[in-house]
């Protein structure tokens, strides 16, 4: 994930509190212009910004051409205005812009941060649009992938069902009433045999003729119900709310199974899925990986830069060993600055390079923290497969994590039986 902004704002004092209050909500890095011209220069690398939050009106481009300007580079935008009239909201409505905010008001521009938390978390859902359709299915699509979510579209509700056969990790269906072959509410009854609202989210949509369709479909077991026609904006909120409902349902199940700080499994059910997998990988004789990361010098980065960049590196840490895992791998912390990896049903050759890539990528993607650079190197120790007691498997991967901090840290170091 691309972890810098880029500021577009002519009236310098709002432009150096929205920097400042953006890095240390979001740890992110902001680059600030205070004029076309000058965000041009910085548009030169568009690829290394998340997102552009840009004034609506700058001395050198007073219409909006700087929206235009980046929208055509392929960015993400949110506006920022100092009026929100029918002009802006028809801007919002005709482009691919994520969003706007009213810069006059203090609780619009903290809406900023968590928008964009909200479009990095985006990017790991994946939605199914299902609308025979094709002008509003496309168009669904369009406004659901300015959300940054992965978007997949069917133009009934059979095809549908089909798209859950090889895509089991749907988050969300957004779906129209009147289909051919299996319209709305034969869909919603046909996924409710298997996945909960809690599991698979379903926003409904039929016309506004239809406003009993609405509760038909919300007891039918619907997360939400649209009547049509809608704006962008009414989508786009709802959407993202029945989203947000589903993870706070999933974070609160998790409480229990996980550590709070970084989302790995805390130390004792980890050892528990790594205790169980051994024994199946012995019936099935599976070659699995099993390693220690331990974080360099954690102490001495909270002491040089505060608990709060210690806490921002072992979340960053933890967010890249799970999204690099596959889905039957497991991720825990021991506690520390320590975390224990599960790599299943893989070679020693596939394993280490793995690893390998990880303590590179770490090491190559430097935090930043209330404007200053934080660096992170792991120190790596692996075993692999023929042991059947966790003990024992965790005994050899802590040797090996020994021997890669005696040799300098920074180095991913496997486990050597001794003769």
């Amino acid at each position: 994930m691309r972890e810098k902004i880029l500021l577009v704002e002519d009236n310098k004092a709002l432009a150096k509190l929205l920097a400042k209050k953006t890095e240390s909500s979001l740890g992110m890095q902001v680059d600030v212009a205070h004029s076309m011209e000058e965000a041009k220069v910085f548009l030169k690398h568009a690829n290394d910004y998340f997102i552009a939050l840009l004034d609506l009106n700058l001395p050198d481009a007073p219409d909006g051409e700087i929206v235009d300007y980046v929208l055509e580079l392929g960015m993400l935008v949110i506006v920022l205005t100092g009026n929100i009239d029918k002009k802006t909201k028809a801007l919002f409505e005709e482009k691919p812009i994520v969003d706007y905010v009213f810069k006059g008001n203090m609780d619009d521009v903290n809406y900023i941060f968590s928008m964009i938390d909200r479009l990095r978390k985006n990017t790991q859902h994946k939605v199914l649009v299902v609308d025979s359709a094709i002008t509003s299915r496309n168009r669904t699509k369009m406004l659901l992938q300015s959300q940054q979510f992965k978007v997949l579209v069917a133009a009934h509700g059979e095809e549908a069902l089909r798209y859950f056969e090889d895509h089991d990790d749907i988050s969300l269906v957004v779906t129209d009433y009147h289909m051919p072959v299996i319209n709305g509410m034969e869909l919603v009854l046909e996924l409710r045999k298997t996945k909960s609202k809690h599991e698979l989210g379903i926003i409904a949509i039929s016309s506004s003729e239809e406003e009993s369709m609405a509760a038909k479909f919300l007891k039918h077991g619907a997360n939400d119900f649209i009547i049509k026609p809608f704006g962008k904006e009414e989508l786009t909120c709802r959407v993202n709310n029945t989203i947000e409902a589903m993870e706070n349902i999933e974070t609160i199940a998790m409480l229990g199974t996980t550590d709070g700080l970084t989302g790995a499994l805390e130390r004792r059910h980890f050892l528990r899925q790594v205790e169980a997998y051994l024994d199946e990988a012995k019936e099935k004789k599976e070659s699995y990986a099993f390693g220690i990361v331990d974080i360099d010098q954690l102490k001495a980065i909270n002491e040089t830069h505060g608990y709060e960049a210690g806490d921002r590196v072992l979340s960053s840490v933890a967010s890249t060993l799970r999204g690099e895992a596959k889905g039957v791998d497991a991720i825990g912390r021991f506690g520390g600055a320590e975390f224990g990896v599960l790599l299943k049903h893989v070679s020693k050759e596939e394993a280490l390079r793995w690893f390998v890539k990880m303590r590179a990528h770490l090491a190559n993607q430097p935090l930043h923290v209330r404007g200053k650079e934080v660096r992170i190197t792991v120190s790596m120790g692996l075993a692999f497969e023929g042991e059947t007691q966790v003990e024992s498997l965790l005994e050899r991967a802590d040797e090996a994590l020994g021997e890669a901090k005696h040799q300098g840290r920074n180095r991913v170091e496997i486990y050597e039986e001794r003769a």
